[in-house]
């Protein structure tokens, strides 16, 4: 205890780079599942449409909040992209 207290010094920022790593992969991971899920649930919802499962009306609607949904994922990528590139 008291050696890694004396060593928090050289082994601190280490642990820090080691710990933002842990976090981008982690972000990185759930956006892809989310991007993922999105896509499929885009392509049921288009499969539903050309089988005659759902309306036009119904369809249009949904459509376009999955696309939203995928923008909004798209645009928090780009600012993380941003921030990333303003602490370097």
């Amino acid at each position: 205890m008291v050696l890694r207290l004396l060593l928090s010094p050289l082994t601190a920022p280490l642990d820090g780079i080691v710990w933002i790593g842990e976090q981008l992969l982690e972000r990185a991971e759930a956006e892809l599942d989310d991007r993922d899920n999105l896509n499929k649930r885009l392509l049921a919802l288009q499969l539903a449409y050309d089988m005659g499962d759902i309306s036009e009306e119904d369809f249009d609607e949904q459509e376009e909040e999955l696309l939203q949904q995928i923008q909004a994922l798209e645009e928090a990528e780009r600012e993380a992209e941003r921030e990333a590139e303003e602490e370097d």
